[in-house]
């Protein structure tokens, strides 16, 4: 079971999730919030496997949030959901150590996505979001230049010669699904195309 808390001050953002997970039988929602002070209490209490975070809010902002909840709890996953698509906030966010970012103007099943997704040890970007104009020396090399299983697992294939598609079909998974992998392998080693992430996989030998 996936335990969620959500923080947001417009309480009608926070129906709609509600909404959305209403009958996912694998979530179990134990707390909302309105400030980031409530769910720094929430977290405390609860300590959910997964927290949705609005960045500004009244008390304590989810940045700020973020960085306190990762010094006790450095295994609850955070997922930003903001209207703030600005470079500087996308990077403070994560730097914090959060593991997803969602935009208010994506559609809610994006919000389910990245819920199944950083549980699982992998990152979500909206997809509005281009992460490789992110300033990668200002993230967390502890949260960031980490790879998680699945994209070591991709990684090999890749030093494998293998495509997407290819690692797809390897993976029971779709194809998008790997690209987005490889978007995020980019972004947290510093590079900067799938030649470059190649080479990666064959100067590191498979030792991630």
């Amino acid at each position: 079971m996936i335990t969620l808390a959500i923080a947001e001050d417009h309480q009608s953002l926070i129906d709609g999730i509600l909404l959305l997970l209403k009958y996912e039988e694998d979530i179990s929602i134990v707390g909302i919030a309105n400030d980031g002070e409530t769910l720094l209490e929430i977290v405390q209490k609860k300590q959910p496997m997964v927290v949705i975070t609005d960045i500004k809010m009244p008390k304590i902002d989810g940045i700020a949030a973020t960085k306190l909840i990762k010094k006790d709890f450095p295994n609850t996953k955070i997922i930003a959901f903001t209207m703030f698509d600005q470079e500087e906030a996308v990077s403070q966010m994560m730097a914090a150590g959060a593991s997803g970012y969602l935009l208010k103007n994506s559609p809610l099943e994006e919000v389910l996505c990245a819920i199944k997704s950083v549980v699982l040890g992998n990152t979500f970007y909206d997809k509005e979001i281009n992460i490789s104009y992110f300033d990668k020396k200002s993230i967390s090399t502890n949260t960031k230049n980490i790879l998680s299983k699945s994209e070591k697992e991709i990684l090999q294939l890749i030093g494998l010669g293998k495509t997407s598609s290819e690692i797809a079909n390897l993976r029971f998974t779709s194809v998008s699904t790997v690209e987005k992998h490889r978007k995020n392998m980019l972004f947290k080693l510093g590079l900067s195309g799938k030649g470059e992430l190649l080479r990666y996989a064959l100067d590191k030998k498979y030792d991630f």
